[in-house]
């Protein structure tokens, strides 16, 4: 039987979020595209919703990582789904660990969720799914793998996150 212990997602920007603005010729952070990509994944699980930031993950400072851990540290709910920009998704999953009794996985995209070719629906669904199974402990859900915050590294040449060991 599945849990329904309802799950906390807190966003914080990246480009999941991202939405094409014709008359900048620029990318900027949007609202949340979690409730659409949560339909489109057929969660049937119940969830609270919250924006703690908008912004790219480039951006980030360590106060916005503090931010995130005290809404986390304070949160009733014990899973976590943090959607993030993947650029520092690595600095702020170490940031995150270790809390006690929380299972926390992060996602992001490569592609904004908006774009026809993004990778977001499948993440999210994928983060989704291990978020329900994993135990307590801090973790990085992209392209059907799920990483250790210490032991992954992003492959900007690739567009995809791998193991810390491989590509070398």
């Amino acid at each position: 039987m599945m849990d329904q212990t309802p799950l906390l997602v807190l966003t914080i920007g990246g480009t999941i979020d991202k939405i094409y603005s014709d008359a900048l010729s620029a990318f900027t952070t949007g609202e949340s595209e979690f409730p659409r990509l949560a339909e489109q994944v057929g969660l049937q699980c119940p969830y609270r919703l919250e924006s703690v930031l908008s912004k790219d993950s480039l951006e980030m400072t360590d106060d916005d990582r503090a931010l995130l851990r005290e809404r986390v540290a304070g949160a009733s709910e014990s899973r976590v789904l943090v959607t993030h920009g993947t650029d520092t998704m690595t600095d702020t999953a170490r940031a995150l660990a270790p809390l006690p009794d929380r299972t926390i996985v992060l996602t992001g995209a490569m592609q904004p969720s908006r774009m026809r070719e993004s990778d977001a629906a499948f993440n999210v669904g994928f983060a989704l799914g291990v978020l329900q199974t994993l135990p307590p402990g801090v973790y990085i859900a992209m392209h059907g793998r799920v990483f250790s915050p210490d032991a992954v590294r992003k492959n900007r040449a690739a567009g995809r996150f791998e193991g810390s060991s491989e590509g070398h």
